[in-house]
């Protein structure tokens, strides 16, 4: 009978610690965390990471195991006397450690499962459009009239305008003699603003300016999209001289889709200084480039598509553009119901390193055994 309760003693144990530790961690979630125990207000995100809760009878083997042969043996001559004695009061204690290690690594299963809270987010409105800059890489954008030159201040200010509208998504199209697609409608700003500051002049064909291509490109992006508002920022420092697809043809197609072309011209002089190199010492070698603009055309296709034409001459004129842009753009309202997911794997960590320290601290101390 006496070795039947020796063996039930190390479970008695694990209840003991197991039960009022579980009570502990359901209050210290809804105090704490302000999470109702409710099966809809409650999950584990990695389920499969129950499979660790098998450690828990392995611990017990384990345990068992290294204490069989880890048993001290002492030669003594009156081994009867030595039973009289009696079993002292520490050996009720004993499978206390035990039963602190199995708890401690059930609650690290549970935490490893990743319980987490779950809210429910009310349908709230988000503001977000969607967005194609269009951007001039003819070889005219390196005039310097704005500072440093054209191109370098349309990144600078494009990058700024990308990191003012984290709810919109935004695309990027290129364009000297074609057009080219940068990227895609997006909602990755990171790799948008990256992939813009990586461009440079020359990448693509620059012996032209492709205005009615760009467009299209542009529009051809925003052709699926299913956004309330939709619009073209196009930004140019010319007029149109190549491409198989005229302004106006983009214009009223714009105009057909719905979406608003902002025009931004860049300079406003056929007449503009280019840094055509660099001497001996390394000083820049300044002439005289004639790039012809057409304020008429890109004032027009603004006006047609219900957007709204901007002249800058400097950095300043630039940013005063865009930040207007900003003004005018209309917020779409999408409905955003979804979850919110808190994590709770603190409630069961914590206690279970407590239960670990305590079990070092009691076999070190109170049932330190020898030898």
């Amino acid at each position: 009978m006496r070795r039947v309760l020796h063996a039930l003693l190390p479970v008695a144990w694990v209840l003991f610690l197991f039960v009022p530790t579980s009570y502990a961690v359901a209050y210290f979630v809804e105090s704490v965390f302000e999470v109702p125990l409710r099966e809809e207000s409650f999950r584990f995100e990695r389920p499969w990471a129950a499979l660790l809760l098998l450690a828990v009878p392995l611990v017990f083997a384990a345990r068992a195991y290294v204490q069989r042969r880890a048993r001290p043996r002492l030669l003594f001559s009156r081994v009867h006397e030595l039973a009289m004695a009696g079993p002292g009061r520490k050996l009720f204690f004993l499978p206390a450690p035990m039963a602190m290690r199995v708890t401690a690594v059930a609650l690290l299963a549970l935490a490893l499962m990743g319980p987490q809270s779950i809210h429910a987010r009310d349908q709230s409105e988000v503001e977000g459009i969607d967005i194609v800059l269009t951007l001039d890489m003819s070889g005219s954008m390196q005039a310097s009239d704005i500072r440093p030159d054209r191109f370098r201040a349309t990144q600078a200010v494009v990058d700024s305008f990308i990191r003012r509208r984290p709810n919109d998504r935004i695309g990027a199209v290129v364009f000297g003699r074609d057009a080219y697609t940068l990227m895609p409608l997006t909602t990755d700003k990171a790799a948008l603003r990256e992939a813009i500051s990586q461009l440079q002049l020359g990448a693509i064909d620059g012996h032209g300016t492709a205005i009615g291509n760009a467009l299209g490109t542009a529009l051809n992006r925003l052709r699926r999209s299913h956004a309330k508002s939709k619009v073209v920022i196009l930004l140019t420092d010319g007029d149109s001289n190549s491409g198989n697809i005229t302004p106006d043809q983009a214009a009223e197609l714009a105009h057909t889709m719905q979406v608003k072309v902002f025009t931004i011209l860049m300079g406003q002089s056929d007449d503009a200084r280019v840094q055509r190199g660099r001497d001996l010492f390394g000083q820049p070698i300044w002439d005289r480039g004639n790039f012809p603009v057409n304020p008429e055309l890109l004032r027009g296709i603004a006006q047609s598509t219900g957007g709204e034409y901007f002249a800058v001459s400097d950095r300043a004129g630039l940013e005063r553009s865009f930040h207007t842009i900003l003004d005018r753009l209309e917020k779409s309202e999408i409905e955003d119901a979804g979850r919110v997911y808190g994590e709770l794997y603190p409630a069961f960590a914590w206690p279970a390193l407590f239960l670990l320290l305590l079990e070092a601290l009691t076999s070190l101390l109170l049932l330190r055994r020898w030898p």
